[in-house]
């Protein structure tokens, strides 16, 4: 088997020979993929002419795109040989394997590049099933950054996979607090995956990759630099991978209010923001989503397993895109979150088994047959969800 079968799909490298083009790019590819049917091949064989009536393309854009395709099969290889040097993968839309939450979306990225384990895999399939993306300012205050990793901290124990952009500020507080409580963190950068923006992250980054902890995503060719431009389009597929977007602290001005925008506005997704002191200006834009009625004020990680409760069970379901479509439908989908967590069920019964006096770890251990890693997951979300608490050292259900 060749080696570019192993680093990107065949799908995959035919969209890499138009993202490659002079001037093109992801987003004027995929509208001529729109335009001819969804084929790399109907596109390459195209007119000028036809490409010129795409919209968005135009006579400059198609000569020089035009003027690549004699040596893009050339530039495709070195782009293969770049990422398999750099451990990186590719995954094009309609794939298996490519984040259902993100497919769902109208402008969902026809090609992702990734580092790391991302997605189900065939030993664990609802690894990354309920993510959630923690998103806040550049400059923070120290405040933001304590939130931040202790929401992703706690989200992150429970099961579910801390999602954000990998920037200075919030974004490397929360990937961080998901590590030290050993879950699992998606890093989305705003440059190709053979940089590392900010530098001073490539620590960060590497270790999420070799711990096996999460991975790192771009839509992004691999030699691709971080501009201003890039960052918009990065916090869609943030928002697009994720239940719901938490705004930990964003001035009037963060990045993390067009996430938020793009979350409630186009995506259909769950906002939650953290209140902060109503004269700070780190805070504004937080306190202004919440002005708007633009997402629900949470304090604590238990406040966002309740709000996800709803989106967790459709995505569970596989009917995600579909859960506004039959409100009437809505009380007969179960206890949610909880019950779709087969283990978290397991230690109920085992609870409830061991009577008034609660069950104590090690019991809970024997009765369940669990691992003890996936039983201090379940007790975690049985604790913050308020279903079980713990009295004198043993735990017993909630009243």
């Amino acid at each position: 088997m060749p080696f570019t079968d192993r680093v990107v799909t065949a799908r995959a490298r035919e969209l890499l020979q138009l993202i490659l083009l002079p001037g093109l790019g992801s987003v004027r590819a995929s509208g001529l993929l729109d335009e001819f049917g969804g084929s790399a091949d109907r596109v390459l064989g195209a007119s000028h002419a036809a490409w010129c009536a795409v919209h968005g393309i135009g006579r400059v854009t198609s000569e020089k795109a035009r003027a690549g395709i004699p040596g893009v099969l050339g530039l495709v290889e070195e782009e293969l040989d770049r990422m398999e040097s750099a451990g990186v993968r590719g995954i094009a839309i309609g794939d298996p394997g490519y984040p259902s939450l993100l497919e769902e979306l109208p402008d969902a990225p026809r090609l992702l590049f990734f580092r790391g384990s991302f997605g189900p895999s065939d030993g664990e399939p609802t690894r990354d099933a309920y993510p959630v993306a923690i998103v806040g300012s550049r400059r923070c205050t120290q405040y933001g950054i304590e939130q931040a990793e202790r929401f992703a901290g706690v989200l992150g124990r429970s099961g579910l996979t801390i999602v954000s952009g990998g920037a200075r500020g919030i974004d490397t507080a929360s990937h961080r607090g998901a590590l030290r409580s050993g879950g699992r963190t998606v890093v989305v950068q705003g440059c190709g995956l053979g940089r590392a923006y900010p530098p001073e992250n490539s620590d960060l980054f590497e270790r999420i990759v070799s711990d096996g902890a999460g991975a790192i995503v771009s839509e992004l060719p691999m030699l691709t630099v971080a501009q201003g431009k890039h960052f918009p389009a990065r916090n869609r597929i943030i928002s697009g991978l994720s239940l719901g977007v938490i705004v930990i602290e964003a001035g009037r001005k963060s990045g993390a209010l067009i996430t938020a925008g793009m979350a409630v506005e186009s995506h259909g997704r769950e906002v939650m923001v953290l209140p902060g002191r109503v004269d700070s200006e780190s805070i504004a834009g937080s306190l202004g989503l919440l002005k708007r009625g633009c997402g629900a004020m949470v304090t604590e990680p238990g406040d966002v397993l309740e709000i996800l409760e709803a989106p967790a069970r459709f995505a569970h379901a596989g009917t995600h895109g579909d859960r506004y479509a039959d409100p009437a439908a809505e009380p007969g989908l179960g206890a949610g979150l909880m019950s779709q967590n087969e283990d978290a069920e397991a230690v109920l019964r085992a609870i409830a088994a061991a009577g008034i006096g609660g069950g104590s770890l090690d019991g809970l251990h024997r009765a369940t047959g669990l691992e003890v890693s996936r039983l201090r997951t379940a007790m975690t979300l049985l604790e913050i969800s308020g279903r079980v608490k713990r009295v004198s050292g043993l735990f017993v259900l909630a009243k």
